[in-house]
């Protein structure tokens, strides 16, 4: 290949030649001199084009961070300091360099942000919201990625405390996080409820939801109702970290601090650690929250674009489980004032330390990308969870303690007791680029899921506490059996073939992915019991024990078709058709008591259609997203009590509305935002309950927790240090029982973020100081369904215990609700250093 020193000599030999002379007389021509600059400056162009492969290759070696906005100068700069021993100086703009000449391009992460991060500027062909890390930083570190979210326009978000440590639920275009796939780097993480066990908020980049689609190429089971992916912090090249302290209402108090490694030697590692620990108390009644979290980051990059991350998170949690109220609670305490909370009396069934969760996490995934020759990419994703722990509910005199003797006169507690929780798997993807328009790839998926769980009984401690289930000392017995009777082991063994291709053309204008997965499901439900032939965990007994088992193998084919194309730099317009399914999952499964020779709960299907359209300027976005949902054999929760879920059939139902969303780049400061959803959603065929057989009329009704109308707006500002975010948040009226026969009004929440950025100094890179503030008004209202009821009126299914009351609990009448927790104000201090 021709260097920068050939091309230059080529020159000269031209101009020689053009000037009739040779040797250095040919260059004293008038005029020469002049043409001679103009040709320079043409061949240093070509020298840098004609080495674009090194500086490729170079390039891969010196990535900057995206918070660096600098651009190394190069070429003339470097050629004004070079020197040689010759006596005639190189012309400006042609340096011998030993190695490729380097650029290094650096853009702004908040280039493609909106609404102060509320919105980002999005291409793929299909609906998807994302809120960045500029307002991420805003919000309080107690925030989770489902408090991030409350504020896009598919999403209803309900959250039952303040503290971050609980979790909450989704509801999106009529369906719930049970339909939705939640990921952390694109590997399947905790469920909605539980997300605070995943990372914590300063770890995260963003946070991306794609309401109405999944990629084919995801490890997902559930994604009718899309995808909600965290996207972990990267860890830096240079060594510091960062740290914040916060400190509220509810006696809230939290530590966090993450050091960050730099660059390791010359290995090309990277890494960062970080601890946080929560204590908090419930804002209703009494009870005191803990939680302990790490979060461990790991990368490697190569010189050729290949990279390795991992990501590990370790959680360990003590809270009150809430009690959550029905309608006659909740209007006994808006109206009257009387809590419903749990109580400090030691001898009562409401004592909050015998109502407690405690639970151990571990996460893990581990993506690999490996650029191959040949046009060839391969990509490795594993992932890995496993956890332990139980709930504790009182086991007096209730339905669940029906059969006790209270003649010996002391309390009981009830536990759901999760011995392993274990989830691993592995995603292996080959990809080839056919050609410069089209690259196709082709993989499997593997995934296996278990819970081994059991519901034994114990005395309850002289406290009032309840103790560990297993501990030994607490253990009953009764109708001459022993601790942990019985339990159920159930779960899945997943294989999944998949292909795709992503085809663009005319300049990337247009974008095709057309994508198939074929899944193949092994499900189980396994029974257990202590019998005198011994019982071993997650095995079934031998035949002829009394035990229930039941199975199913199931294969569900996914189609996916998005086209997307962009007219010029403002507009852009495109159709998205996929299906996906839903399988109950384990812990589902694990509700369900097992009787052999009975089915299984049937698949849950969907085919989704998306039209949407795009248009941005340097002063605005919009987004506009057009859907059509049609669910078969609709899988919904339904409450049992002490934070237990179990799995329903809700018959068909269809989902027609729309998204819209639009921001604005700052101007002078100002950032608005706002966003709006409109969905008719219905039932579309009765329902009956297979306890009471009883068929309900649902057909035609609207869809249970799909409400007609959402609205967001939210305004950012920010001036020089100074910075604020305020948001409002509206939900229309929603049914709660799948017959209509109980329904929630809609109601408004809001927040507001304040804070100041300070001059560096000393080893505080970034000192900050924020406010955060979340129900402003002090508004009492309900803000969602615990889950599914097919009609209003008393539940027989779980008892519900109230107040400062030491009467034993009562059936539920109607559902059970989550509630917006009361005025809180949160101020933390932070810097990097």
């Amino acid at each position: 290949m021709k260097t920068g020193r050939d091309f230059y000599s080529a020159v000269i030999r031209q101009v020689r030649n053009a000037g009739g002379r040779t040797g250095l007389a040919g260059l004293c021509m008038p005029g020469l001199k002049t043409r001679l600059r103009a040709m320079s400056c043409l061949v240093g162009t070509v020298c840098i084009a004609s080495g674009a492969d090194g500086w490729a290759q170079a390039a891969t070696t010196t990535t900057q961070p995206a918070q660096q906005h600098a651009t190394t100068k190069t070429g003339a700069t470097s050629a004004a300091r070079h020197t040689t021993t010759a006596a005639t100086a190189q012309p400006a703009g042609l340096v011998n360099h030993q190695a490729p000449e380097v650029i290094n391009v650096a853009r702004s992460r908040q280039a493609n942000d909106g609404g102060g991060g509320m919105m980002r500027l999005e291409t793929a062909p299909h609906a998807v919201q994302t809120v960045g890390k500029q307002f991420i930083d805003m919000r309080s570190p107690t925030s989770t990625a489902l408090d991030l979210v409350k504020n896009l326009p598919s999403m209803n978000v309900t959250t039952p405390d303040s503290s971050g440590m609980e979790g909450g639920q989704i509801q999106t275009r009529g369906l719930t996080d049970l339909d939705m796939g939640l990921m952390v780097d694109g590997a399947p993480a905790a469920a909605a409820k539980y997300m605070a066990e995943d990372i914590d908020s300063e770890n995260l980049d963003s946070v991306e939801v794609t309401p109405g689609s999944s990629g084919t190429d995801l490890p997902v089971m559930s994604a009718a109702g899309g995808v909600m992916n965290e996207h972990s912090h990267t860890a830096s090249h240079k060594f510091g970290g960062m740290t914040d302290f916060s400190y509220g209402t509810n006696n809230l108090s939290r530590e966090f601090i993450r050091l960050e490694s730099g660059d390791i030697g010359k290995t090309g590692l990277r890494s960062y650690f970080s601890f946080s620990n929560t204590h908090a108390r419930s804002w209703m009644g009494s009870g005191i929250n803990q939680r302990k979290h790490i979060d461990f980051g790991l990368q490697k990059d190569w010189n050729n674009g290949s990279t390795a991350r991992l990501f590990l998170s370790w959680n360990s949690e003590d809270f009150t489980i809430d009690a959550y109220p029905d309608s006659t609670a909740f209007e006994a305490y808006k109206h009257g004032g009387t809590g419903y909370g749990r109580n400090s009396d030691p001898t009562s069934d409401n004592y909050w330390k015998n109502n407690n969760d405690h639970w151990n996490q571990i996460f893990l995934t581990a993506p690999i990308h490996v650029v191959l020759p040949a046009k060839f990419t391969f990509d490795l994703q594993s992932y890995f969870s496993f956890g332990q722990g139980w709930d504790a509910s009182p086991g007096n005199n209730t339905a669940y303690g029906a059969n006790y003797s209270p003649s010996e006169g002391r309390n009981y507690t009830d536990y759901f007791l999760e011995n392993e929780s274990r989830q691993v798997g592995v995603v292996a993807k080959l990809g080839y680029d056919i050609d410069r328009h089209n690259h196709v790839s082709v993989g499997y998926w593997y995934e296996n899921n278990q819970t081994i769980q059991s519901y034994p009984l114990s005395y309850t401690m002289a406290n009032g506490a309840a103790p560990s289930p297993n501990a030994s000392a607490y253990q009953n017995t009764y109708s001459n059996e022993t601790f942990g009777v019985s339990g159920v082991n159930a779960g899945y063994e997943l294989h999944a073939l998949f292909i795709q291709d992503t085809a663009k053309y005319f300049n990337d204008k247009l974008q095709i992915h057309a994508g198939f997965k074929f899944v193949m499901s092994d499900a189980w439900n396994k029974g257990w019991n202590s019998a005198a032939n011994g019982w071993t965990y997650g095995k079934n007994l031998t035949p002829g024990a009394s035990v229930g088992h039941n199975g199913a193998n199931t294969t569900e084919p996914l189609p996916q078709l998005s086209i997307g194309y962009t007219f010029n730099d403002h507009h852009q317009i495109y159709i998205n058709a996929e299906g996906d399914y839903r399988q109950p999952s384990a812990v589902d499964l694990g509700w369900l008591t097992p009787v052999t020779g009975q089915s299984m709960l049937k698949n849950q299907y969907s085919i989704k259609e998306e039209l949407g359209y795009r248009y941005h300027d340097k002063y605005v976005m919009f987004d506009l997203a057009l859907f059509n949902y049609n669910v078969t054999n609709r899988l919904m929760d339904t409450y049992i009590g002490a934070n237990q879920y179990m799995p329903i059939e809700a018959g068909n139902q269809t989902m027609r509305g729309f998204d819209a969303m639009v921001a604005t780049r700052p101007f002078h400061g100002f950032s608005p935002y706002a966003s709006f959803e409109y969905l008719h959603a219905t039932q579309d065929s009765n329902v009956t309950d297979p306890t009471s057989g009883i068929t309900y009329a649902a057909k035609g009704k609207q869809a249970i927790m799909a409400p007609h109308i959402m609205a967001n707006f939210g305004l950012t500002y920010k001036y020089k240090g100074f910075f604020a975010n305020g948001s409002v948040h509206y939900t229309g009226a929603q049914s709660v029982a799948l017959d209509n026969s109980e329904r929630i009004p809609g109601y408004v929440t809001d927040t507001l973020s304040l804070g100041y950025h300070f001059k560096p100094f000393m080893y505080a890179k970034s000192p900050t100081f924020r406010l955060n503030f979340t129900n402003l008004t002090g508004s009492i209202v309900r803000t969602g369904a615990m889950g599914a009821i097919y009609h209003a009126g008393t539940q027989g299914g779980y008892p519900v215990y109230y107040g400062a009351s030491s009467a034993m609990g009562r059936y539920a009448n109607g559902n059970s609700f989550m509630v917006e927790p009361r005025f809180t104000m949160t101020g933390t201090i932070s810097t990097s250093f």
